[in-house]
């Protein structure tokens, strides 16, 4: 019963943030590079959307730190890293880049691939790919070095 509640929450929550992201435009690329082009014809109204989402965020997370528990019972994780390296970087580049290329990120992307948006399901099927590649990739790159046996010769 209690993963069905947490499911449901989940699905309600979600579809709240898919519903957020259509009605402040997040979901029109046009919107997002109207808003990223400084030099050109830009768009201000986003800046006050992403205000909003980091005034929230900020005074959710202020609140979360004082509890243990989440509103349904559940044990609280909230990240405890802080440092700022070279993959936390790099992601955040390949994320702006690719958001002000494609004028969409993945929540506003799933978002507009479920209204049948074609470029959305472009965009989503490459992130898709690009994780699947960075999966396999740093599997290699972690995986435990195999020691080189000398083949001795019969």
């Amino acid at each position: 019963m209690r993963q069905h509640i947490d499911t449901l929450s989940s699905f309600i929550i979600g579809l709240i943030f898919g519903i957020g992201l259509i009605l402040a435009g997040m979901t029109d690329p046009s919107k997002v590079i109207g808003f990223l082009d400084l030099t050109g014809s830009w768009d201000p109204s986003l800046a006050f959307v992403m205000g909003g989402a980091i005034l929230v965020g900020v005074l959710a997370f202020r609140f979360a730190h004082q509890r243990t528990a989440n509103f349904l019972g559940g044990a609280m994780r909230l990240p405890t890293s802080r440092d700022i390296d070279l993959r936390l970087v790099g992601g955040s580049l390949v994320f702006g880049i690719g958001w002000g290329m494609a004028g969409f990120c993945p929540g506003p992307a799933l978002t507009a691939l479920g209204t049948g948006n074609p470029k959305a399901a472009i965009f989503v099927a490459a992130m898709i790919a690009g994780m699947a590649i960075f999966e396999f990739a740093d599997r290699l790159w972690h995986a435990p070095r195999r020691e080189r046996k000398p083949q001795s010769s019969n």
